[in-house]
């Protein structure tokens, strides 16, 4: 993406912006698009909202999922430690299993068979969700962390990379993992060891926002920016 001038516009006009540009791309398949962005920074609210958006202007079947369903079990993601940003990025994720059930078969001369999660992290168990066939002309909207990093990076149609700070993830966090963190000191501790060395690697290594098609700067979720 070029870098170009940063809009201020308010959520509707965002969110109408947004799903009007998602209808006009081409689709001899369906679309997959990728909301990425780092912990807490409101990439699932975004494709909520915008999914919501999309269900009203159009027919075309609009799917969710995000790539919380697809994590490793709990013994591969902390293999290399709880606290390690290494293992952060390299082993939270069935990044193969998501593309082999999902992204894969949207693709060109995909089947259209999917399956839209395998795993809930927070059970520490598999999902027993059915495969399904979707049309041709159906849009995927997919949400989670680390989307351009070079195994999924080809699989997008189109994406956004929503931008905060990291002042900002910290605040978010602390009201949204605070009680299962055990508070603000939790939440800095987890957050400073592990979520935002990863998240640091990755920006600086895979340049998601360069990546992108559209750049949403969220810090005021109200009022974002937008850039393309």
């Amino acid at each position: 993406m070029d870098s170009g001038k940063i809009v201020d516009m308010d959520r509707p006009t965002l969110l109408d912006n947004l799903a009007t540009r998602i209808l006009a791309l081409p689709h001899p398949h369906p679309l997959r698009i990728a909301i990425d962005g780092m912990d807490a920074a409101g990439k699932t609210i975004l494709a909520d909202e915008l999914s919501a958006v999309l269900i009203e202007k159009t027919s075309r079947l609009i799917i969710r999922a995000s790539i919380d369903r697809f994590h490793n079990p709990r013994e591969v993601r902390y293999r290399q430690g709880e606290n390690s940003p290494e293992g952060y990025y390299a082993d939270s994720f069935d990044l193969a299993a998501l593309r082999q059930n999902l992204l894969d078969p949207l693709g060109p001369g995909g089947s259209r068979a999917i399956r839209t999660e395998l795993f809930d992290f927070s059970s520490d168990s598999a999902v027993p969700s059915a495969t399904v066939e979707v049309p041709a002309d159906a849009i995927l909207l997919f949400d989670g962390i680390f989307l351009h990093r070079p195994e999924l990076v080809d699989c997008w149609d189109f994406s956004i990379f929503v931008q905060v700070t990291y002042e900002t993830v910290l605040t978010r966090a602390v009201k949204r993992d605070g009680a299962r963190m055990g508070g603000w000191q939790g939440v800095l501790d987890r957050y400073m060891t592990r979520y935002l060395p990863a998240q640091r690697r990755y920006l600086e290594t895979c340049r998601p926002d360069e990546h992108a098609g559209i750049v949403v700067v969220n810090d005021d979720p109200l009022n974002p920016e937008f850039r393309e």
